[in-house]
């Protein structure tokens, strides 16, 4: 298929000179006086465009907030700068948003030809790239992606389409979508691939751990830093780094990793000479992040260097079709690591699957059917499996939730089972039973069950020696 070229400039005379050039050298040619003629043919037109030529300085939107948009729109389509000689700075700034490349006015044809050949011929090898690895992951199941829902899959073909590039990706949705898995899926389809994505959540540390453990730090630049230690982002040379929960920056992490992003270097803790590195930034958060920069929590020019591409993870009750596939995965995995038979699961209890609401989305399922797979000493996981969140709904004369429904249906094997694998602590077990701590010792008294005694008292007998 003969290559779309797509140009953009409000200078008539260029327009008709790159109109002739192209075409003369076989390239289907669609010229544009201003942005938004462009955006509305991004919009509408099947196929959009193979390549964009787009002039930095043009009256309806300069070449940078078009940039941004039409990323929004194609993000995989890429864009080759046209700047004036008074414009280089801004053809640069645009090159760190995800231009591949620019040309500055008056340039001479062979150039002209040489970076349109060069960029259509990388952008077939990514496309190529591409196909190979979804064959890959078609081959093993295991590490794709489990969906049958259009909403998830949308989401799921926009990230490999963007995965070729070097743009930075922001990932929004709530928690347990599985945004990480995302920036997995992104990392594994970019040439990045061959090595390690390094991960790290902005909300799990203190700000002074976080940015030693972000920046790195020499020997003595605070008390305890006893050696030298190397950062994420230098760790991350030639890789992708995945900031979670990113929107809980503080102001000031916010300030040097920005300069990450436009520099392309940052400072150790303790130094004074910056070290350069090539990283590719995925970001998430369950954060309104616009809200947070209106509100003055988020630096604005920091959210728009993330947000070069956006993608908006659909809750778990927005996909329901993904939850049967979902469980019946998260169910073969409870087998496997416990190396038991795996399990049906009846209608009824999918049915109560299907209709709960799943504030904790895909994670909460996950803890859903493990907690299940641990009660049931049946071939079948029914309702009686479930928590009671699931089972609001049961009908009249079914019984009651709380000790009765918890002597009738957990037995001694279970209770032996929940407690091993908690350590013998009982507060834990009881929550994964889905019970109260109450009801967990008079089900041990009635059973019989003997613990493991401690502090030379009977375990059984002691209510106070754990959880």
């Amino acid at each position: 298929m003969t290559p779309r070229i797509l140009v953009c400039d409000d200078e008539e005379g260029m327009r008709r000179y790159l109109l002739k050039m192209l075409g003369g050298w076989g390239y289907q040619v669609e010229t544009f006086a201003g942005p938004l003629a462009l955006l509305r043919f991004l919009q509408e037109a099947e196929g959009g465009g193979d390549l964009l030529l787009l002039d930095i300085k043009m009256p309806e939107l300069d070449g940078i907030e078009t940039l941004r948009r039409v990323k929004g729109v194609q993000p995989e389509l890429p864009v080759i700068i046209m700047t004036g000689h008074g414009t280089i700075e801004s053809a640069v700034e645009a090159m760190k948003l995800g231009a591949y490349d620019y040309l500055a006015k008056p340039f001479p044809q062979e150039k002209l030809f040489a970076l349109v050949q060069h960029c259509l011929e990388r952008e077939q090898l990514l496309e190529e790239n591409l196909s190979l690895r979804r064959e890959l992951r078609e081959r093993s199941p295991q590490t794709a992606l489990i969906y049958q829902s259009a909403a998830f899959g949308e989401v799921h073909d926009l990230a490999l389409r963007v995965a070729g590039s070097d743009s930075s990706v922001l990932i929004l949705g709530e928690s347990g979508t599985g945004k990480e898995l995302i920036a997995a899926a992104i990392h594994q389809a970019s040439g990045r691939g061959g090595r390690r994505m390094l991960a790290i959540n902005c909300a799990a540390l203190s700000e002074t751990l976080l940015e030693s453990q972000l920046f790195g730090h020499l020997r003595g630049a605070f008390t305890g830093a006893v050696q030298n230690q190397r950062g994420l982002l230098e760790e991350a040379h030639g890789s992708t780094l995945f900031l979670d929960e990113v929107g809980d920056l503080s102001p000031n992490l916010q300030a040097k990793l920005l300069r990450v992003l436009q520099e392309g270097e940052f400072i150790p803790v303790g130094a004074n000479r910056p070290r350069r590195v090539d990283v590719r930034f995925v970001a998430a958060t369950n954060k309104d992040l616009e809200k947070e920069v209106r509100q003055g929590n988020f630096r604005e020019d920091l959210y728009y260097r993330l947000n070069v591409i956006g993608l908006q993870l659909p809750p778990l009750r927005q996909r329901r079709e993904d939850i049967e596939p979902l469980a019946r995965h998260f169910l073969a995995a409870a087998a496997r690591k416990a190396r038991r038979p795996v399990k049906a699961i009846s209608p009824e209890a999918l049915t109560a699957m299907q209709a709960y609401h799943w504030p904790g989305n895909v994670r909460e399922l996950e803890n859903v059917i493990e907690r299940a797979f641990v009660l049931c000493n049946k071939k079948v996981i029914g309702m009686e499996h479930l928590p009671d969140e699931l089972t609001a709904h049961r009908k009249p004369g079914s019984l009651p939730s709380g000790i009765k429904e918890a002597r009738n249906l957990i037995d001694s094997q279970t209770i032996r089972t929940a407690l091993e694998q908690s350590g013998y602590n009982r507060l834990a077990t009881a929550r994964a039973l889905g019970i109260q701590k109450s009801t967990l010792f008079r089900i041990i008294k009635r059973l019989g069950i003997s613990l493991p005694e401690q502090d030379g008292r009977s375990a059984a007998g002691n209510k106070h020696a754990q959880g």
